[in-house]
């Protein structure tokens, strides 16, 4: 591993939600959902420095309570249902270079709806863009339905193969493999954010394969359920 960089990971966590109202300080076997995020930065051997971005304040008193550095709180602008991860990354990495003379070369994306990540998960995601020069990595999962048998409708009521000769695969074992980004860690160059306006490295994006299970993504009550049976279960050690 090369040494001296900067690592910053960003866990964002807006106060609007629409599908569970304050998603992101709900409990979660004993503890906020934002506060599964912070420990995973935490137990990360790389990162130099972990921050929340958040436009609630108590969001952000409830992070620093669990260890998070919360050196602002975001813009309403940039904490709108619509409002894309590049400018609220652009303005966290302005922040730090501006007024605090941080400059990050790598940023790591942590999503608080995602909670089934480790340190060690972090780890290795920089790890690969570290070694392999990547200008990004992603996790990914292999999909168990494969978008070559799915269908989109034209015309009202008329099927047609959503991927073009993909009906041409009449066994499942036949079908090309596909996997899904699922957001449990993000790596992106800093120049990709600022200088490409992009978080996907196009040119050299890598992947990190992870069980699909890890990558589930909490956006209702029922995903909540299913987070904490996974948890009560044992089947996965945070």
């Amino acid at each position: 591993m090369k040494k001296n960089v900067n690592i910053m990971a960003v866990i964002t966590a807006r106060g609007g939600s629409k599908g569970v109202p304050r998603k992101n300080i709900k409990p979660l076997n004993g503890k906020p959902l934002i506060a599964w995020a912070i420990e995973a930065a935490k137990n990360s051997k790389y990162l130099t420095k972990f921050i929340v971005s958040t436009d609630d304040e108590e969001i952000a008193k409830i992070a620093k309570k669990y260890g998070a550095e919360v050196p602002f709180l975001r813009p309403n602008k940039l904490a709108q249902d619509d409002t894309p991860d590049l400018p609220v990354f652009q303005h966290a990495i302005n922040f730090f270079e501006k007024e605090k003379s941080f400059y990050p070369e790598i940023i790591i994306h942590l999503r608080p709806t995602t909670p089934l990540r480790t340190g060690k998960d972090i780890d290795v995601v920089i790890e690969k863009l570290i070694k392999t020069g990547a200008d990004g990595v992603r996790t990914t999962n292999l999909v168990t339905e494969s978008p070559y048998w799915m269908d989109v409708i034209v015309k009202g009521d008329i099927l047609k193969s959503f991927i073009p000769g993909g009906r041409k695969y009449k066994r499942r074992q036949d079908l090309p493999k596909v996997y899904r980004t699922n957001g449990l860690v993000d790596a992106v160059r800093r120049d990709v954010i600022m200088k490409k306006n992009s978080m996907y490295a196009e040119k050299n994006q890598r992947a990190v394969i992870t069980e699909e299970l890890r990558g589930h993504e909490i956006d209702t009550e029922l995903d909540f359920l299913i987070i904490k049976q996974l948890l009560n279960q044992g089947l996965f050690k945070i």
